[in-house]
């Protein structure tokens, strides 16, 4: 399969959205409890912020470059 399939691409994109959304959750579930590991939390955040930069890569894909 190529990478630039843009099925595949779309399938990456469902996979990472999937995971920010469930990243989004657990942040907000672990913020109210006053007890919880704020290095745990900033740990999932930059992965919540990871997983954005790889959407927003993976959506510019799918735009046709105008130039050619």
């Amino acid at each position: 399969m190529n990478p630039e399939d843009p099925a595949n691409t779309v399938r990456q994109l469902t996979l990472l959205r999937t995971e920010h959304r469930d990243l989004d959750a657990m942040i907000a579930r672990l913020a109210i409890d006053p007890g919880n590991d704020e290095l745990e939390i900033k740990r999932l955040k930059r992965r919540k912020l990871y997983l954005k930069d790889a959407i927003a890569l993976l959506e510019s894909r799918l735009i046709p470059d105008l130039d050619a």
